[in-house]
């Protein structure tokens, strides 16, 4: 039995759907995403286009900022434990203002409210407590975390991005908690020296890193974010240097404890400013709105110092108490 032949249309169905493609395909010429062998070229220049730029201005302020952070932790060293703690608050309402407007958690005020009345305790206990302990801080600590659990379960949106809120909490409570221990150590016979050797590395260690960035941010440790390996490394170096030279001059204090301990704060200091570096670049990959433009910039610094203090802590008392 002869079959039907299939319309004409049918056959020229085929290749019209095929022409515009390879004809695309053809005018788009080779591509040179992997770089072309013959040019010589490897894709780098295209991939330095794309890294984001290193705003020197903003570099020198965060730099000044960070030395005015540590310079006012310093100076209230040398006052009165009460006196030190108010100074202290100041400080660690900024650090849960600008932390939880950069991170943008879910429930802003809870994790607000739970950081400040947090602070006030924290504070409260370091000058108070006879004698002069960490264990108050801790039990703070972990009645902040449940207070803001109960915060976050009891919100109009009950469960929505719950994990996320109190990641943001944990972070901020133990921000402040660091903070307050600073308090405690300044109660030490030796706490004010060794809170200056290991601040005075930490704050020194921040501001070169950023000043040199603002010359130039090289090499780059990671494209997305505008920081250079140079001046994280000579930051470190340079605030180690000066630890041990503090430790030459201040009662008490010796060149090589002192240095080590100061390499030890300058690290963490260091490391946490870069850190918040990256997770700002991984939200703005994901496609978030950048956070104020102000507290964007200032939370690295800020956060670095809130979490070197337990490190000058734990490296005052095995090296310099």
């Amino acid at each position: 039995m002869p079959t039907t032949p299939p319309p004409a249309e049918d056959f020229g169905a085929w290749p019209q759907a095929t022409e515009p493609a390879a004809r695309r395909h053809r005018d788009a010429g080779p591509d040179h995403s992997e770089g072309d062998p013959q040019s010589g070229d490897d894709g780098a220049t295209q991939g330095e286009a794309d890294l984001p730029p290193v705003r020197r201005w903003i570099s020198l302020g965060t730099a000044g900022f960070a030395a005015l952070v540590a310079i006012a932790l310093i100076v209230g060293a040398q006052t009165r434990h009460e006196s030190y703690a108010v100074v202290m608050f100041g400080v660690q309402v900024l650090f849960v203002a600008v932390w939880t407007i950069a991170s943008r958690p879910p429930a802003p005020r809870v994790v607000g409210v739970v950081g400040i009345a947090v602070a006030a305790g924290t504070d409260a206990a370091a000058v108070f407590t006879r004698p002069a302990s960490l264990a108050p801080l801790a039990y703070l600590t972990a009645a902040g975390f449940i207070i803001g659990v109960v915060g976050q379960l009891t919100r109009p949106a009950g469960r929505q991005r719950v994990t996320e809120s109190l990641g943001s909490s944990l972070v901020v409570t133990l921000g402040v908690v660091s903070f307050a221990s600073l308090v405690v150590l300044g109660r030490s016979p030796k706490g004010t020296q060794a809170i200056v050797a290991c601040l005075v590395a930490a704050g020194l260690a921040l501001f070169i890193a950023r000043f040199a960035d603002s010359i130039a941010a090289l090499p780059r440790i990671a494209p997305q974010v505008p920081r250079g390996g140079a001046g994280v490394v000579l930051g470190t170096m340079v605030g180690t240097a000066a630890a041990g030279a503090i430790g030459n001059y201040l009662d008490g204090l010796s060149p090589l404890p002192s240095a080590l301990a100061g390499l030890a704060t300058a690290i963490v200091a260091v490391m946490v400013d870069l850190s918040v570096g990256y997770a700002e670049a991984s939200r703005i990959i994901d496609g978030d709105e950048p956070a104020l433009w102000l507290a964007r910039h200032i939370q690295g610094p800020i956060g670095a110092i809130a979490f070197a203090a337990p490190a000058a802590y734990v490296a005052s008392v095995l090296l310099l108490l």
